[in-house]
């Protein structure tokens, strides 16, 4: 099963539910695609979510997450701190297969979901020319949040 964003010409969204992304391409050539708001066929799909890679040894995370609230009380760093853990939170972690694994979802050749990982700086300019959307998110050492 894979979950698309789509969004009509009015641009009301709304999630389809498929079984691949050419069951998908099949409803939508045969017109059976249609936004349950204004019951328009002229539906296209909407980017669902963030890739997020961090180069080298560390693990980024990568989310498409509901925000965070974060204490205004606590340093700068902390407060990234805290953002990055519940990023971790709702992220898988796919290692160093990050690269392929986001090409997989890019490519409707896997559900899209949050993944987090490493990716060579070769591997991150490749997937940003191939216009798959990611980004570098540092992460601090716990000794250099004190």
């Amino acid at each position: 099963m894979i979950i698309f964003e789509l969004s009509c010409e009015q641009e009301h969204r709304f999630e389809g539910w498929f079984r691949s992304a050419e069951d998908y391409q099949s409803q939508q050539e045969r017109g059976l695609v249609t936004c349950p708001h204004c019951n328009s066929h002229q539906i296209r799909k909407i980017p669902a979510g963030i890739h997020l890679a961090q180069g080298g040894e560390g693990a980024a995370p990568a989310a498409e997450a509901p925000p965070a609230t974060v204490e205004t009380s606590l340093s700068p760093l902390t407060a990234y701190r805290q953002v990055v853990d519940f990023l971790m939170s709702v992220s898988d972690d796919v290692g160093s297969a990050f690269a392929e694994e986001a090409r997989k979802m890019h490519n409707e050749e896997a559900p899209r979901r949050s993944i987090r990982g490493q990716a060579s700086d070769e591997e991150f300019a490749e997937l940003e020319e191939e216009g798959i959307g990611v980004f570098r998110l540092p992460l601090p050492k716990k000794e250099d949040l004190n």
